[in-house]
């Protein structure tokens, strides 16, 4: 993995230590650390500032696909093609318990804090003190088979679960009961967790695998496997394309104030300067 500076594209940091293919990677909210996930079936925490790897976690048998942070950070949260969703104590290094088997691989994963109105069900057992901000807040499973899943982070117990069309492959929140999750056929659904029957609407601009949905402003942003990206904003009827992947995949978007990063298969990683919408 490499460390940028966004304003200028220069290389700060080298992070190595993962084997095989790095999925994902995030920055913890203090900016300061780095999550990532692998191919290796590890789970790394790094030190942006001198690259060192500071905890490794292990215990998933498949390669890790995506990763959430809970609130500050205390634990996060990774789902990986082994079917099972765990959840980490980074400040011991160990595992906090498998939140979901699947038996399907998971290819994305969400947290967002839910809204008074949904419940999230109670836990079976105490949860462990090390256990921290997991309360009132939900977990999205974007799952292979087809399916869509959500359960209380703390409580473990079903929310609800919805079949589409075709893989999930991504999943976000929108706000405390809005969600949106895309499919390998190019389908993104808008669903609201209080009626999860029915979607609120589902979004199809082309046939290529939906590959990152993140809430932008009053919309969100989406890329493609056709190297389509774009912002729908305002209820979803104004849309902004973002250009120069050409047919590449755009594997996945990040967003900082008004601007927009997106990552190619073409090896380049752009930025978007973003006037007000």
């Amino acid at each position: 993995m490499k460390i940028w500076q966004a304003s200028n594209g220069e290389l700060r940091r080298v992070l190595e230590g993962h084997v095989f293919d790095v999925n994902c990677c995030r920055f913890f909210p203090s900016g300061l650390v780095v999550l990532s996930g692998g191919m290796d079936a590890q789970l790394k925490i790094w030190s942006a500032e001198d690259a060192s790897c500071v905890v490794t976690f292990k215990g998933h048998k498949g390669g890790i696909l995506d990763t959430a942070i809970v609130d500050r950070g205390r634990n996060v949260v990774s789902g990986s093609r082994d079917g099972t969703v765990r959840l980490w104590d980074c400040g011991r290094s160990a595992c906090l318990g498998v939140i979901a088997d699947c038996g399907s691989s998971i290819n994305g994963v969400a947290v967002g804090a839910a809204d008074n109105s949904i419940n999230l069900g109670s836990p079976e057992h105490t949860p462990s003190e090390r256990e921290v901000g997991t309360e009132s807040k939900m977990l999205l499973l974007a799952r292979e088979d087809k399916k869509l899943q959500c359960l209380g982070l703390q409580s473990r117990q079903p929310v609800f679960l919805f079949i589409g069309s075709d893989a999930f492959n991504c999943c976000t929140f929108l706000s405390g009961f809005l969600l949106l999750a895309g499919t390998q056929d190019g389908n993104i659904y808008q669903l609201d967790v209080r009626s999860p029957r029915a979607p609120v609407q589902v979004i199809h601009r082309s046939g290529a695998p939906v590959l990152s949905l993140l809430k932008f402003k009053d919309g969100f942003v989406a890329s493609q496997g056709d190297g389509s990206c774009f912002i729908i904003q305002q209820d979803l009827d104004y849309v902004i394309e973002l250009t120069g992947a050409d047919c590449d995949p755009v594997y996945k978007v990040a967003t900082w104030e008004k601007q927009i990063y997106t990552c190619c298969r073409d090896g380049l990683v752009r930025r978007y300067q973003l006037s007000d919408l």
